[in-house]
């Protein structure tokens, strides 16, 4: 599950770049970096063409009773919702990483170890008129099962450009493992701030 995940564009120059490339696509404070939450503008990578770009688009998919922000990777070729995304419509979600709560509701930051950016796997459509995405999830990996079962399907860098423009190659991206993450509490974040 990922209900929230982190956009913070001063510590790594790869999401700096990112955010640089929004900005002058649409303008200074078109959306917030930070805390990102279901409804908020995000950045998400795109390929058009064989170049990829960033693009902002709203995180969720609104129905007209509800809100779908996550897809279990696991059965979306299946799912009439999101069958047409996983063949035509794949994006890739950059991060510092993202927020998940145990049972007890503590909260917890999930990170690549070393790294500065998180990339997830994602899928997009228009609902309304507007551009939108929501996350695919897996099946939570040693790195993350004590806190939650499931996890965002989370991408090597060297996965980015074939989950984005090679079809066989994402249909073997859904079913694989995501890569091992760290883990801090909400406590040692705020420190670290």
């Amino acid at each position: 599950m990922c209900g929230r995940y982190e956009f913070t564009k001063e510590r790594s120059e790869e999401l700096f770049q990112i955010a640089h490339e929004i900005e002058q696509r649409y303008g200074a404070g078109a959306w917030l970096p930070g805390e990102i939450r279901p409804t908020n503008l995000a950045p998400v990578l795109v390929s058009e063409g064989n170049t990829v770009r960033p693009e902002l688009q709203t995180w969720g998919y609104k129905l007209p009773n509800s809100l779908v922000i996550n897809a279990r990777a696991e059965t979306t070729a299946e799912k009439p919702m999101f069958r047409d995304g996983v063949a035509r419509r794949r994006c890739v979600i950059p991060s510092s990483g993202f927020w998940e709560w145990n049972q007890n509701k503590r909260k917890f930051f999930f990170q690549l170890p070393g790294e500065t950016v998180l990339y997830m796997a994602g899928l997009y459509s228009m609902r309304d008129g507007m551009p939108c995405y929501c996350i695919l999830t897996t099946t939570a990996n040693e790195s993350m099962r004590e806190v939650h079962h499931r996890m965002p399907l989370v991408l090597r860098r060297e996965q980015i450009t074939p989950w984005l423009e090679q079809p066989e190659s994402a249909t073997e991206i859904l079913v694989s493992v995501p890569p091992l993450l760290s883990k801090s509490s909400a406590d040692d974040q705020l420190q670290l701030w």
